[in-house]
């Protein structure tokens, strides 16, 4: 199991940064760079506990599909996805939201499995881990320049 927790702090009141972190349509303006696209279940707005999204975006080459589902969620506080299906073993996303000294502290804690068993393992230690640490971290600085930005 690979571990990622990545913590940006954030100069905006934790309900905005929550919903900007569930929205839809910022998650596909933050990621632009692999033109991923929101194609089934909820495909705009803020998505909900129970909720379904399946994206798809180019990937190392490839057009790959990702559904996650809300799992779990206590407005404003947090929420997590799962993976129902795509290409990986597991794939959990916890998103937290803390007050810390007129700041919000958003934290991703995200864990996931890789399949085909050494070669999963060595593309991910080789490529993998360093590309969803960066797609995260660009997702973060978008989320953190809306929030901060706001009227």
């Amino acid at each position: 199991m690979t571990t990622i927790r990545l913590i940006t702090k954030i100069n905006a009141p934790i309900q905005t940064v929550f919903d900007l972190a569930r929205n839809i349509d910022v998650h596909q303006q933050s990621m632009v760079q692999s033109n991923e696209k929101a194609i089934a279940g909820r495909t705009s707005g803020l998505i909900e506990l129970g909720e379904t999204v399946t994206f798809r975006g180019k990937h190392f080459g490839f057009y790959l599909k990702h559904q996650s589902q809300i799992t779990e969620m206590e407005s404003p506080n947090y929420f997590v996805d799962e993976m129902i299906k795509g290409q990986f073993k597991y794939f959990r996303h916890e998103h937290t939201f803390v007050t810390q000294n007129g700041h919000t502290a958003m934290i991703d804690f995200l864990q996931y499995k890789v399949p085909f068993g050494i070669v999963g393992k060595l593309f991910n230690k080789i490529l993998l881990r360093k590309h969803l640490e960066n797609l995260l971290s660009k997702r973060n600085r978008i989320l953190k320049n809306l929030a901060e930005n706001q009227d």
